[in-house]
């Protein structure tokens, strides 16, 4: 019996275009050399340059058998190449939330622990993370009334992606405000805050359910209030992300989601505790 290796690909037409011809496109992309962001042995992160655009490719190799049942001993689900994140942001634009623009995708072979893949997706450019533009809010936080608009908007805008991945059976499993950027092409400061534009990245360990289960949910959550911890947050910030997060009334949540919201709670402090060696400050 012969083993025939599948392959899948998907480009955009406009991508497809810029490759040279009579290539085998799969092999073209998973070599192609950039600035790497990450090398291991099963994956490579690199940005490229094709007719003066950027873009970012992430390449599997195969994970490997040993990686696999590590993970499935640890009760963890292995990260087996690119399809995780292309399918979540194929999910995500259903939802309309803003993340990156995948012009390809491939992927070959049958054996998971030996299959390679690759996802590529057009640099977000003129971005900054909100972990990075949220920086100095602790020691200056925003007090002009645009300021304090803009500081609103952000909050509102990431309450409602963490509300629109867990409503529809998605949860990031790396949930930081370092993996949302902030389109900073215009003044942020002086447009209608209903435009801006804010997209969710890195997410090929991303799982993808029917119905987000409540540990994820809350893991997800932890991680995002554990990020922002140090930026200077009010409980009015906290309460209003809360609000939003729910679509309720704030006694409503307070009252019916307490013990929800203390696991959150919970699970930022000692994410906390275990990066900083000390215990967060209220609120």
């Amino acid at each position: 019996m012969i083993l025939v290796s599948v392959v899948k690909l998907e480009l955009t037409p406009d991508f497809a275009a810029q490759l040279p011809a009579g290539i085998d496109i799969f092999d073209h992309i998973m070599r192609l050399d950039g600035e790497l962001f990450r090398d291991m042995a099963d994956r490579r992160t690199l940005r490229f340059t094709l007719n003066d655009k950027r873009y970012f490719l992430k390449a599997h190799y195969g994970a490997g058998w040993r990686e696999i049942f590590k993970n499935l001993l640890t009760l963890r689900l292995p990260v087996l190449g690119a399809r995780n994140e292309w399918l979540a942001i194929k999910k995500l634009e259903q939802l309309g939330v803003d993340t990156m623009h995948v012009v390809a995708y491939g992927e070959r072979g049958r054996n998971p622990a030996r299959r390679q893949s690759f996802i590529v997706t057009e640099a977000l450019e003129d971005t900054e993370s909100l972990e990075d533009f949220c920086a100095d809010w602790d020691r200056q936080p925003p007090a002009s009334p645009a300021a304090l608009r803009l500081k609103r908007a952000l909050i509102t805008r990431v309450a409602t992606i963490a509300r629109a991945m867990h409503t529809h059976g998605i949860n990031h499993r790396d949930f930081y405000i370092c993996h949302l950027l902030l389109d900073v092409s215009r003044d942020v400061l002086s447009v209608d805050p209903d435009t801006l534009t804010l997209s969710l990245i890195d997410l090929h360990r991303a799982q993808i359910r029917n119905r987000t289960p409540r540990r994820w949910v809350i893991k997800d959550i932890g991680a995002l209030y554990f990020s922002a911890m140090r930026i200077g947050l009010t409980r009015r910030d906290l309460y209003r992300f809360m609000t939003v997060y729910r679509d309720t009334p704030l006694r409503e949540t307070l009252s019916a989601d307490g013990k929800f919201w203390s696991r959150c709670r919970l699970r930022a402090a000692s994410l906390y505790h275990s990066f900083y060696h000390e215990l967060p400050a209220n609120p």
